[in-house]
């Protein structure tokens, strides 16, 4: 009598085999989220450990996360190339790499030395890794190489190093950073407003949108340290509107349904926040002081939902199949 094997099988993947990419958009937004509850202490009587929690939390997870994408590569380097070729992972790489510079600037005024380490290692791994992009660009299809919202993170995102930069007195670098990347910023808008009278963006992707709002957040911060209130509140207002079209269009951007790619909601929302309560802390204006403390809350509102989702889609092994991260 013949007996019926049971179906073998397949072993339980081990952890950091398939890490994705897009784990690291919503933690950058979860690392702004905190320099904006630390800056809201200097223009509201809040707590001023309930920043630093934050930031200290977020920082542990994104080593962590960093850890796990760091053993994915070790078992596998060439998985770095296969991620650089799919729009999930080139944004989520920028994302990481980007993460480095604001743990840089919650770092300055408790470690200096740690946070110029880290800046300095940061601007040579963002170099790196536009040189990967660009080599990825040029030897993939030629969509790859179309002008997209994602751009920002990998052109213009090393603004946000220019932060911890003048903090920590490099005043020349933060200068030439703020007009680089502003030149770099001002030529991805037009190319994708072309693009835009022309073409109709695919539901799924709409969500990447909302990164063109960072760059003149960023840029707002950025004016404002270097003690420019007059570039500051320019890009205050371009920040006000872009914001406002979002806003208005948000359920044309939220058509196609929660996806991994609402991680690029939560960086250019509390970019927002910063540079609002920023304003507020330097200007004592009533309706900035209002935006600023709204924003704040409706930051810390949509950012932490879309972490947690974003994490536990990863832990229940579905986020690498849904953005087609390269696998060991």
């Amino acid at each position: 009598m013949s007996r019926t094997l049971p179906p073998r099988l397949s072993p339980r993947p081990r952890f950091g085999d398939q890490t994705p990419p897009a784990i690291f958009p919503p933690v950058l937004g979860a690392l702004s989220l905190g320099l904006a509850w630390r800056q809201a202490a200097e223009v509201f009587p809040v707590p001023a450990a309930m920043g630093e929690m934050i930031l200290g939390a977020v920082t542990l997870l994104c080593l962590f996360c960093i850890a796990a994408y760091a053993l994915k590569l070790a078992r596998r380097p060439g998985a770095l190339t296969e991620d650089l070729r799919v729009l999930p992972g080139r944004a989520g790489l920028s994302a990481m790499v980007l993460a480095s510079y604001l743990v840089a600037a919650a770092l300055v005024p408790l470690a200096p030395a740690v946070a110029l380490a880290l800046l300095g290692a940061g601007l040579a791994l963002h170099a790196g890794l536009v040189l990967l992009l660009v080599l990825a660009l040029i030897r993939g299809p030629a969509g790859q190489r179309r002008v997209n919202p994602v751009w920002h993170l990998q052109f213009v995102g090393v603004i946000i190093a220019a932060l911890p930069a003048q903090a920590l007195g490099f005043t020349l670098l933060a200068t030439v950073l703020l007009t680089a990347t502003g030149m770099a910023a001002l030529a991805i808008w037009g190319a994708s407003l072309a693009q835009a009278l022309r073409e109709k963006v695919p539901a799924p992707l709409r969500p990447l949108l909302a990164i063109h709002l960072a760059p003149a957040c960023l840029f707002g911060s950025v004016a404002l340290s270097l003690d420019r209130p007059g570039l500051a509140w320019g890009c205050l207002g371009l920040a006000a509107l872009l914001a406002g079209i979002l806003f208005l269009r948000l359920p044309w951007l939220l058509a196609a349904g929660f996806s991994p790619l609402w991680g690029a909601f939560t960086f250019p929302l509390a970019a927002l926040a910063n540079l609002a309560l920023a304003m507020a802390a330097a200007e004592p204006v009533g309706a900035i002081r209002i935006a600023g403390g709204l924003l704040l809350v409706a930051a810390t509102l949509a950012i932490p939902p879309i972490l947690i989702a974003i994490l536990r889609s990863w832990t229940l092994g579905g986020l690498g199949d849904k953005t087609n991260a390269a696998r060991v």
